[in-house]
């Protein structure tokens, strides 16, 4: 079992930054990938960043590319999301996931693919 607690959620005008965090408890060791997902009022929760626990490589949708950032310290077994230049369409429940076992890179947007899930952080960015 993986335990995920998010925390840095919060309200920020346009053009500001917040920073998530993913701290991961349990038995992270089979842990390959951790994800950034989020969830607006009526749309389907969409995949925003990933990295490989592993190696370190990132993957982000187009949406966020250039203003979010994700990272890792393992030491703590934390994941963060750097948001920078946040826009309104950025407002949405936030949410951190974990996939142990294989995962083929490519699919590292697929909310199916990861076991574990976080409770989630609002982010409200206004005009």
């Amino acid at each position: 079992q993986v335990q995920l607690v998010e925390s840095g959620g919060g309200s920020v005008q346009a053009g500001g930054s917040l920073r998530l965090s993913c701290a991961a408890s349990g038995y992270t060791y089979d842990t390959n990938f951790m994800g950034w997902f989020r969830q607006a009022p009526g749309k389907e929760r969409e995949g925003v960043a990933a990295i490989y626990t592993a190696g370190g490589s990132t993957y982000y949708a187009d949406s966020v590319k250039g203003r979010f950032t994700v990272s890792q310290d393992s030491a703590r077994n934390t994941v963060y999301l750097q948001m920078n230049s946040l826009k309104p369409e950025d407002t949405a429940m936030y949410y951190c996931a974990a996939r142990t076992g294989a995962l083929y890179a490519a699919r590292w947007y697929w909310q199916y693919a990861y076991n574990y899930w976080g409770q989630g952080t609002q982010v409200t960015v206004s005009t």
